[in-house]
């Protein structure tokens, strides 16, 4: 048994006392920032995308900034703006909410095609360029961004590029009955965030991030991914297949996923367990399949045998 999983236990313990029911979500999360991807959770407004963005920025001990989208948000309330200074006779950069660790990004749907562009950069290279001056983003640096269905009014679609730079897209759903009794008859949940202890800092994360880059992947399962990657591309199930940076953004969860379980090693159940999260938003189903890019993702794995 790996010796980090004790703290990733209870790292999951902690958060499932905020949101009650969603087991399966919030491990996935937590193999999202384990692997040092950034987070997209798509559901309904109210059901509690923005309440677990902020729970993982606490028990994760990291410092935290939330944006909401809106039509009229401009890149540089993102990015921040160089002011000029008369003391100091030159222009000075105020840095923006991008430079916190985490980065809610409340509703980014809602926010222009120009605005929502404008993360590109910080996402992809942890990094923004204001008036041609780069300027270096912290360590670590994850975007959470929630999203609401299209068909709500006043909402964007993602383009293709940044939907690609999400490693992981998750949604909670309507809690059950149980939960939902819970939820009821219990304590405010934004009084429960005020108190959460943070349980990691930077650096530990950043030794947990380390633990699951060096988990061991076989020559075998690197066939199994290489098959499943093939499949895709292969037109019988998506207009088209998954890049090599999606292969890629798929091993780096399935070694998060294998540490998140206690193992120092990649099984075909770990690619499995993150291959929707990682690869659905990627996916467009080929015409009169009948089913969404989760189900035919589903639909292939049952066709692929197993290393």
């Amino acid at each position: 048994m790996d010796a980090n999983r004790p703290l990733i236990a209870s790292l999951l313990d902690q958060l499932t006392t905020v949101i009650v029911g969603k087991d399966d979500v919030l491990r996935d999360a937590v193999t999202c920032l384990l692997a040092g991807g950034h987070l997209l959770i798509e559901d309904m407004p109210g059901v509690g995308k923005t309440t677990l963005a902020h729970a993982l920025a606490r028990t994760f001990g990291l410092r935290f900034a939330r944006v909401q989208f809106t039509s009229d948000l401009m890149p540089s309330d993102l990015t921040g703006a160089a002011v000029y200074d008369r003391q100091r006779q030159e222009f000075v950069f105020h840095p923006g909410p991008l430079f916190a660790q985490v980065l809610l990004a409340d509703e980014i749907n809602r926010a222009s095609p120009r605005t929502q562009s404008a993360l590109l950069e910080a996402m992809e290279e942890r990094q923004v360029s204001v008036d041609g001056v780069t300027h270096a983003l912290p360590e670590p640096f994850f975007v959470i961004a929630t999203q609401n269905p299209f068909e709500q009014i006043g909402t964007h679609a993602l383009p293709e590029s940044q939907l690609d730079r999400f490693l992981m897209r998750l949604s909670l759903g309507y809690p059950n009955r149980r939960a939902e009794r819970a939820l009821l008859a219990g304590e405010d949940r934004r009084d429960m965030l005020q108190r959460l202890p943070a349980l990691v800092d930077g650096t530990r994360l950043r030794a947990l991030q380390q633990a699951a880059g060096a988990v061991t992947v076989s020559d075998a399962l690197l066939d199994y991914v290489q098959a499943l990657l093939e499949a895709t591309r292969d037109g019988r199930w998506f207009v088209h297949g998954l890049s090599p940076r999606a292969g890629l953004a798929l091993l780096r969860a399935a070694r998060a996923r294998a540490l998140v379980q206690g193992r120092r090693y990649v099984a075909p159940d770990d690619v499995i367990d993150v291959l929707v999260p990682v690869a659905a938003h990627r996916l467009v189903p080929v015409s009169g399949a009948g089913r969404d890019a989760a189900g035919q993702l589903h639909a292939l794995v049952q066709a692929l045998p197993l290393p």
